[in-house]
């Protein structure tokens, strides 16, 4: 879904701070989740307000398809 005009900084960090809530609600951490801040050094266009999921060990990634499938049968 497109958001209907650029995020902000303040946006971005509150999308991570959620994000990270509901994954540790199901006993998930990404440790390099951040707001990606180069998403917002572009010249050409609006800033994108990017999130960096990061990388995760097959445990976490495991524990998320698990989640992921389990809201998809709802």
């Amino acid at each position: 879904m497109q958001d209907p005009q650029p995020p902000t900084a303040e946006d971005v960090d509150r999308c991570v701070d959620d994000l990270r809530a509901v994954l540790a609600a199901h006993g998930i951490a990404l440790p390099s989740l951040r707001a990606d801040l180069p998403g917002f050094a572009g010249a050409y266009a609006p800033p994108a307000g990017l999130v960096a999921l990061g990388n995760c060990n097959t445990a976490t990634a495991r524990k998320l398809t698990v989640a992921l499938r389990k809201a998809a049968e709802q």
